[in-house]
């Protein structure tokens, strides 16, 4: 009687170990998603965390490291921020900091303004701050009167080294 005891619980202990193994491995298996953005007044904001909870993602804010102004963002104004860094095709406005662990996703929503039917520099600033090579990287947008599909093939013209997947306008 002991001994058929004993079995039961070797048999109890071997299975509950089985199944908290896959579970580790299942876990470590599954794909995740991060929503980076970048919003000047929070249009884009707000369509990330939409984009976010539909996806069940994380979020990531890629934030100015000199926030814009009003004035900053005044389109017509030919010496604006703004229009100067569109002008500047080398451009890449300094950022608050990195994802650290970009490296546990999977897939990299990347969402932004359209400004000057493009995607603004500071996008290429966050895409060359991080390694997000093995990533399929999808593009968001959020914009007045433009289309997402050519800031989708600037950003896959500048940057075909990377797995580029959908493209969306979210406004």
């Amino acid at each position: 009687m002991k001994h058929i005891a004993t079995i039961i619980c070797a048999a109890a202990l071997l299975f509950g170990a089985t199944a908290c193994a896959q579970t580790k491995k299942e876990n470590k298996n599954m794909k995740k998603t991060l929503v980076a953005y970048f919003s000047a007044t929070g249009t884009t904001k707000a369509a990330a965390q939409r984009l976010a909870k539909e996806k069940g993602a994380d979020l990531f804010e890629i934030a100015p490291e000199v926030p814009y102004t009003s004035a900053d963002l005044d389109w017509r104004d030919k010496q604006s921020r703004s229009t100067k860094e569109m002008q500047d095709k080398a451009s890449r406005p300094a950022i608050k900091g990195t994802c650290r662990n970009i490296a546990d996703y999977d897939t990299v929503w990347i969402g932004f303004p359209v400004w000057w039917y493009t995607a603004p520099t500071i996008i290429n600033t966050f895409i060359e701050a991080h390694d997000l090579g093995g990533k399929t990287l999808c593009v968001f947008a959020t914009s007045g009167g433009s289309g997402v599909s050519g800031s989708a093939k600037d950003l896959q013209k500048a940057y075909p080294q990377y797995s580029w997947g959908e493209s969306r306008l979210m406004n």
